[in-house]
C-alpha cells in the first residue's frame, strides 16, 4: 500500500535547477551516463538529515550509541556489585572456617597467643587470598595481622553484634586502606565468646576485575556500534527506496490523501500478509465483517467469521464477484495479490454488499426451511398408528420452527376409530408449545366452537382461515370473552385455524398461535400451515382406520372369548387376556366344567394375527367345547383338534392376501377334586407353572408334543398330583417370549414373579402382569390360574357291587342312609330309581366289575363304573317290548346324564339339581 502510495502523483519540493537532482522517485529507474555518481549524490542528500530515511538513520544511530553505553556502564556496575558479594561472601567463609578450626580457643586462653595464630593466620590468608585474617581478643586488641607491627593494636570495625554471637560484614577505611571484611565469633564450647576473627579483602582489589573487563566491554560495545550503524544504512537505504527520498512532510500529506481515499469508499478494502493475518482493514470492512477492534495484526481464521470466508481470506488466492454470507449479508468478493510487480508478498482484497443477492438469499432461506420442515413433517408424523401421538407429533414439529403454539382438536368419533359427525363437540387431544402456562384450553377438554371463531368457521367451509391480530378478532373473542382476554394478555397475538381434512371427512382442526415471534402470520405461512396439516391429516386418517379395524377385531375376538367363569366348586379362578397394540391375536382360554365335579382348563393360541387368526380361535374354541362334552382324555382330545386345524388349513384360500393357520398350540388338562389328581397334554404349547401350597415354584414336565395341525404324531398325558391349595397357572407364549430374550430367560423371570405373588388367584395375576407385561405388547397375552380345592372324604359315597341282581336292593339302602346323613331325603326316591336302572343295566352288560359313587357337590352325581367299553342308547320303546325304557327313565329324572370312557371300562353318571 505505501508502494502504491509512492506513485500516486504526489510532487517532490522543488530542487536547485543548477543541482541536476531527480526526484527520489526516479532512484529506481535506470540511469544513462553518470549513474553512479548521481546515485552517490541521491544517497548522501537522502542521509543528510532532511529526508526520512536520513532521519531515520540519524535516529537509529543515536539510539544504538546510547544502548551500548548504557550496557557498558550497567555491566561495570553489575561486575562491581557481584566483586563486592563474592568478596563478602569469601570474607564470612574464611573467617568463620579460622573460628571454627581446632585449637583456637587453647590459643585464645594461652598465655602467648599471637605466637601460634598469627603463623596460622598467614597460612589462611596466603591460602585463600583474603588480604588479611586478623584475631582478636573480645576488647578488639589485635593477635594477628599481615603487617606485624598492627599487633596489639585496636582493631577497626563493629565488634558489638559479633560479641553478642552473630556474624558481622562491613566495609571499613582500616589500617591497610578500604576493605571489605567480616567478624566472626569464637565460642568456647559452653558458648561464650573468647574471641574475634575477622577476614576481609581491600576495595583496590575488589574493583580489579571490573577495571580488567571494562576494555573487553568497551571493544564488543564498538563492534556493535558498528553492526547496528552498518544496520541502519542499509535500512536507511531500504527506506530510501520505499518513500523515494521524500520528506516528512510530503510523507504525512501523502498519508492523509490515501487514508481519507481509503477509508471513504464504499468498498471494504482488506489487506493481507502471506502468513494470512490481517495488515489492513478500512471502515467499510470493519463494517461488513463486524470484525473486532483489535482486528488488525492478528490471523484472519481468528476474527470469527464464516469457514469460507475465512479460507479464501488466508488462501490470498484470485478471487472474482465470489459471494459469501457473512452474518446476515451477502458479500461479493474480488481479490488479487499484491507481488505482482515486485511488492510485497500478500493479497488484497474488495467487499461489496449486495442487496439483491441478499434479498434473494432471505427467499432461498426461507423456502429451504419450509422444504426442511415439510420433510420432516414426512418422516416425523405418522410414526404409530395411534391417532393422539400422530396428533402430538404434528404439534411437536411446527414448535418452535413455526409456531410458539400448536393444538389439535379431533372429533370424538375419530378417537375412537368412527366417523366425525359435525353436530358433536370437539375435543382437544394435543398441545405443544414452548411453555406449559399459556391459558389455551386444556388436553382433553371437550369444545364446542362457535360459528364465529376462527376455528368455527374453518370447520364449516373446510378452508384454512387466518386471524394476523387476535386482539382486533371480536369473532374470536366471541367463542370465551373471559379466556380470550387471558390469552391476549398473555402475548399470543396471531392465529391460523386449519381444518384436518382427509378426502371429504373433516377429522377436526389444528390452531397454530404465536406469542414470542414478533411477527403475524402472513398468507405465504397460511398456505404452508396447510400444507403441512395435509400432510398430518393423512397419517391421522390412517390412525383412525386402524383404531376401527384394531377395535373391530378386538370387539370379535373378545365375543369369541368366555365372558364370564362357569359356577364350579373344584378350582378357584383368576384370568387376565391382554390384546396386542399391533393387531389381534389367536389367544383363547377357558373353563369347562366335566362330569363327576371336575373340571377341564384350556389355553390356546392360533399362530398368526388379525381377523383370521380370531375367527379361527372362535372355531377351535368352539371345537374343544364339542369334544369336552364326549369326556375324552387331554391327549385324545387334542389329537381331534390336530385333525381339525390340517384341515382348516387345507381348505383356507390366500386369494386375499391373507396367509393361512399354519398351526395352532393348545394346553388342555383336567382336574378331579375328589383324587386331587390333574390330567395335563400340551401340544406345542409352554408348560404349566405350579405353585405349591408352601409357595414353592415349579415347571412340571410334561411332553411338549407337535403343535396342532402338524398331525402324525400323538400326544402324551402326564398326571399331577395337587395338594388343596396349589395354584396352576396356564399361560399363552406372549408373557415369556419378546425379541429380547428366549423363552428361558422368561421362564425364569416368571418364576421369580410367581414366588412373591400373593395367595389368592386374583393376586397372582396382577402380580404377573406387573413383572413381566411390556409396554406395548407385540403378541397377544393369555393368564389363567387356579387354585384347587378338595371334594372331602364326606361328600363322597362309594360302594363295590357284586356280580348280582339282588345287590341292587342293598345299594338302594345304603344310597338312602347316605342322603338322610347329608340331608337330601327329597332326593332319596329319584336316586334310588337311577341307581336301580344303572346298576341293574352294568350287572346284565357290563361285566363282572360293578362300582358305585355318589357325590355331593353343586349337584348330586351318581355314577355307575364297569368294565365292558359298551356305551347305552336312549330309544323309544315299543307297547309290547319288555325293555328299553330304563335309560329313558333315568333321562327324566335327572337334570343331566352321559357316558365317559376310562382305561378299565366305563363309567354311565348321572346328575341330579340340590333341593
Amino acid at each position: 500500500m505505501v508502494r502504491l502510495m509512492g506513485r500516486s502523483g504526489e510532487r517532490s519540493p522543488r530542487r536547485p535547477s543548477g543541482s541536476h537532482a531527480r526526484h527520489p522517485r526516479d532512484a529506481d529507474r535506470p540511469r544513462r551516463g553518470a549513474g553512479a555518481v548521481r546515485h552517490a549524490s541521491a544517497l548522501r542528500w537522502a542521509l543528510s538529515g532532511r529526508s526520512v530515511a536520513g532521519q531515520v538513520f540519524v535516529m537509529n544511530v543515536v539510539i544504538v550509541l546510547l544502548l551500548v553505553v548504557a550496557a557498558a556502564v550497567a555491566l561495570v556496575l553489575q561486575v562491581r556489585h557481584d566483586s563486592t558479594v563474592e568478596a563478602r561472601n569469601r570474607s564470612v567463609a574464611v573467617a568463620a572456617t579460622f573460628a571454627d578450626s581446632p585449637g583456637i580457643v587453647e590459643a585464645l586462653r594461652g598465655s602467648d597467643p599471637s605466637a601460634v595464630l598469627q603463623p596460622r593466620a598467614e597460612a589462611a590468608r596466603e591460602a585463600t587470598g583474603v588480604d588479611f585474617v586478623v584475631v582478636t581478643d573480645t576488647r578488639g586488641v589485635r593477635y594477628t595481622h599481615p603487617k606485624p607491627d598492627r599487633i596489639g593494636r585496636q582493631f577497626v570495625g563493629n565488634i558489638g553484634p559479633a560479641l553478642a554471637g552473630k556474624t558481622v560484614t562491613e566495609e571499613v577505611d582500616g589500617t591497610i586502606g578500604q576493605l571489605v571484611q567480616a567478624i566472626v565469633p569464637v565460642k568456647a564450647p559452653d558458648g561464650t565468646v573468647v574471641g574475634l576473627v575477622s577476614a576481609g579483602i581491600t576495595t583496590e582489589n575488589v574493583g580489579g576485575a571490573a577495571e580488567r573487563q571494562l576494555p573487553l566491554v568497551l571493544i564488543v560495545a564498538g563492534v556493535g556500534l558498528a553492526l547496528a550503524t552498518a544496520g541502519t544504512a542499509l535500512v536507511a537505504r531500504r527506506l530510501l527506496r520505499q518513500t523515494h527520498g521524500l520528506g516528512p512532510h510530503e510523507m504525512t500529506r501523502m498519508y492523509e490523501h490515501h487514508d481519507a481515499v481509503l477509508h471513504s469508499v464504499r468498498e471494504g478494502v482488506l489487506i493481507t500478509g502471506p502468513d494470512g493475518r490481517l495488515l489492513l482493514a478500512n471502515d467499510e470492512a470493519q463494517r461488513l465483517l463486524d470484525l473486532p477492534a483489535d482486528a488488525e495484526g492478528r490471523p484472519v481464521t481468528g476474527l470469527g467469521l464464516p469457514d469460507d470466508t475465512a479460507e479464501l481470506l488466508a488462501s490470498g488466492r484470485v478471487a472474482t464477484d465470489e459471494v459469501h454470507l457473512v452474518k446476515d449479508r451477502l458479500l461479493a468478493v474480488n481479490q488479487r495479490p499484491t507481488d505482482v510487480r515486485g511488492g510485497p508478498a500478500g493479497s488484497v482484497a474488495t467487499l461489496r454488499d449486495s442487496t439483491e443477492l441478499r434479498a434473494l438469499s432471505g427467499r432461498a432461506e426461507t423456502a429451504r426451511e419450509r422444504l426442511d420442515m415439510l420433510y420432516s413433517a414426512g418422516v416425523g408424523i405418522g410414526t404409530s398408528l395411534d391417532v393422539t401421538r400422530t396428533a402430538e407429533e404434528l404439534a411437536e414439529l411446527a414448535v418452535p420452527r413455526f409456531a410458539d403454539y400448536v393444538s389439535v382438536d379431533l372429533f370424538d368419533a375419530v378417537l375412537a376409530g368412527g366417523q366425525p359427525q359435525e353436530a358433536t363437540p370437539l375435543r382437544r387431544c394435543a398441545l405443544g408449545g414452548i411453555s406449559e402456562d399459556v391459558p389455551l384450553y386444556p388436553v382433553g377438554r371437550q369444545i364446542r366452537f362457535v360459528s364465529s371463531s376462527p376455528q368455527g368457521r374453518a370447520l364449516q367451509t373446510a378452508r384454512p382461515q387466518l386471524t394476523p391480530r387476535l386482539a382486533d378478532a371480536p369473532g374470536w373473542q366471541a367463542q370465551d370473552l373471559e379466556r380470550s382476554a387471558q390469552v391476549v394478555e398473555y402475548g399470543v397475538h396471531s392465529l391460523v385455524a386449519v381444518p384436518l381434512r382427509a378426502g371429504a371427512l373433516v377429522l377436526g382442526v389444528v390452531c397454530f398461535w404465536r406469542s414470542r415471534q414478533p411477527d403475524a402470520f402472513d398468507e405465504d405461512e397460511l398456505a404452508l400451515a396447510e400444507e403441512l396439516v395435509a400432510r398430518a391429516a393423512i397419517s391421522i386418517d390412517n390412525a383412525r382406520r386402524y383404531t376401527r379395524e384394531h377395535s373391530m377385531a378386538v370387539t370379535l375376538q373378545r365375543s369369541l372369548l368366555p365372558r364370564r367363569m362357569p359356577d364350579q366348586n373344584a378350582l378357584d379362578v383368576a384370568y387376565r387376556y391382554l390384546p396386542a397394540q399391533a393387531g389381534v391375536g389367536g389367544d383363547w382360554f377357558d373353563v369347562l366344567p366335566l362330569s363327576g365335579a371336575r373340571v377341564a382348563l384350556v389355553v390356546g393360541d392360533v399362530v398368526g394375527h388379525g381377523l383370521h387368526a380370531a375367527a379361527t380361535m372362535g372355531r377351535l374354541r368352539t371345537a374343544v367345547h364339542n369334544f369336552t362334552a364326549l369326556d375324552l382324555p387331554p391327549d385324545e382330545l387334542l389329537g381331534l383338534l390336530d385333525e381339525l386345524v390340517g384341515r382348516i388349513d387345507q381348505d383356507e384360500p390366500t386369494d386375499d392376501g391373507t396367509a393361512p393357520v399354519t398351526g395352532a398350540t393348545c394346553l388342555y388338562a383336567i382336574y378331579d377334586p375328589a383324587s386331587g389328581t390333574c390330567a395335563v397334554a400340551r401340544a406345542g404349547h409352554p408348560p404349566p407353572a405350579l405353585i405349591r401350597p408352601d409357595g414353592g415354584v415349579e415347571f412340571p414336565e410334561v411332553p411338549a408334543g407337535p403343535p396342532l395341525g402338524l398331525g402324525g404324531l400323538p400326544f402324551e398325558t402326564t398326571e399331577l398330583e395337587l395338594a388343596e391349595g396349589s395354584r396352576l397357572v396356564l399361560y399363552t407364549d406372549g408373557l415369556v417370549e419378546d425379541r429380547q430374550h428366549d423363552i428361558d430367560v422368561g421362564l425364569e423371570q416368571l418364576r421369580r414373579a410367581l414366588e412373591t405373588a400373593g395367595e389368592t388367584p386374583e393376586e397372582t395375576c396382577r402380580t404377573v402382569l406387573d413383572a413381566r407385561l411390556p409396554d406395548r405388547p407385540g403378541d397377544d397375552i393369555a393368564l389363567l390360574v387356579a387354585r384347587t380345592r378338595m371334594l372331602g372324604r364326606g361328600r363322597v359315597a362309594e360302594w363295590e357291587v357284586p356280580n348280582d341282581p339282588a345287590a341292587v336292593g342293598e345299594v338302594r339302602s345304603q344310597v338312602t342312609e347316605r342322603l338322610a346323613e347329608w340331608g337330601l331325603d327329597e332326593l332319596a326316591f329319584t336316586t334310588e330309581l337311577i341307581l336301580s336302572e344303572l346298576v341293574t343295566n352294568a350287572i346284565r352288560y357290563g361285566g363282572e366289575t360293578v362300582h358305585v359313587r355318589v357325590l355331593l357337590d353343586r349337584s348330586l352325581i351318581c355314577e355307575v363304573f364297569d368294565s365292558s367299553s359298551t356305551s347305552p342308547h336312549l330309544r323309544y320303546a315299543a307297547m309290547t317290548d319288555e325293555g328299553g325304557r330304563g335309560l329313558f327313565l333315568v333321562a327324566q329324572l335327572a337334570e343331566r346324564w352321559g357316558t365317559r370312557y376310562t382305561p378299565g371300562g366305563k363309567i354311565i353318571w348321572a346328575e341330579q339339581p340340590m333341593p
